[in-house]
């Protein structure tokens, strides 16, 4: 990456508008955590996590989530490091079976709802009882066309380009404990 990039990146996040301080972040991923015992506690849940950008709230939830669950991730994605999301891209499919589970997807966000409803699709086909959703954020907007919910939304978000807490500026910046948005977006 060149140093004009790198910089661009660091820019970003100094000008950037701190929406979510990770004080809210990890009070939000509680509530959420305890909503989710709540419910699938007695369901020998698979939990599946949406990379990239769910590896840290997923992480955070497993944290507080003290039941017995299985793991396993998978890579399916609109945006690949981009800022604007198209067509759905399969990188890696779970290796556990789904047949019969039931089943958590952790997400980062839901923006459109055009990825969490096709991974919820494609989840029922491979036969899972059940399918259960989390995202760590929901952006508040009017084109959710497809009418796509989570069943554990841990925050709002405003109609910005977000980053931190496992979501992305042009691949930089997951690390956050925060959210931020991008300044002018």
């Amino acid at each position: 990456m060149g140093e004009s990039r790198l910089e661009e990146v660091r820019q970003v996040r100094t000008e950037a508008d701190c929406l979510c301080p990770a004080e809210a972040v990890s009070a939000a991923i509680a509530q959420m955590a305890e909503a989710i015992t709540d419910d699938l506690a007695d369901r020998n849940p698979l939990v599946l996590c949406v990379m990239t950008g769910a590896v840290v709230p997923t992480a955070w939830l497993l944290e507080l989530l003290a039941f017995p669950l299985e793991l396993d991730y998978l890579h399916a994605t609109r945006y690949d490091g981009a800022i604007q999301g198209a067509e759905l891209r399969w990188i890696h499919q779970p290796r556990m079976a789904l047949a019969d589970r039931t089943v958590l997807l952790v997400d980062d966000i839901l923006d459109e709802g055009v990825t969490l409803d096709a991974l919820q699709s494609w989840c029922r086909a491979q036969g899972a009882a059940e399918v259960r959703t989390a995202v760590l954020a929901r952006k508040l907007h009017d084109r959710n066309h497809l009418g796509t919910s989570a069943d554990y939304i841990g925050l709002d978000v405003p109609d910005r380009y977000v980053f931190g807490a496992g979501m992305d500026y042009k691949g930089y910046w997951r690390n956050l404990p925060a959210i931020y948005a991008v300044r002018g977006t």
